[in-house]
């Protein structure tokens, strides 16, 4: 049985990469694979291909709100 709040977070954070999407139309799945303690990879996967700098993209992030 899937947990609801899991649920909840996988489907926000399918909104977060549809707008992060729209935001860099080159990031890919992969690029925007986050796992639970790993937003530092997830940045820096955002950086490598955007060419944004880190505290640009910790500001997209946080301002999603996910």
């Amino acid at each position: 049985m899937s947990n609801p709040l899991e649920d909840k977070l996988k489907g926000n954070w399918n909104i977060a990469k549809g707008q992060l999407k729209q935001k860099w139309g080159n990031l890919t799945d992969d690029d925007l694979d986050y796992q639970e303690g790993k937003k530092d990879e997830l940045v820096g996967k955002i950086q490598k291909r955007t060419g944004e700098s880190k505290e640009k993209v910790n500001e997209i992030l946080d301002s999603l709100k996910f």
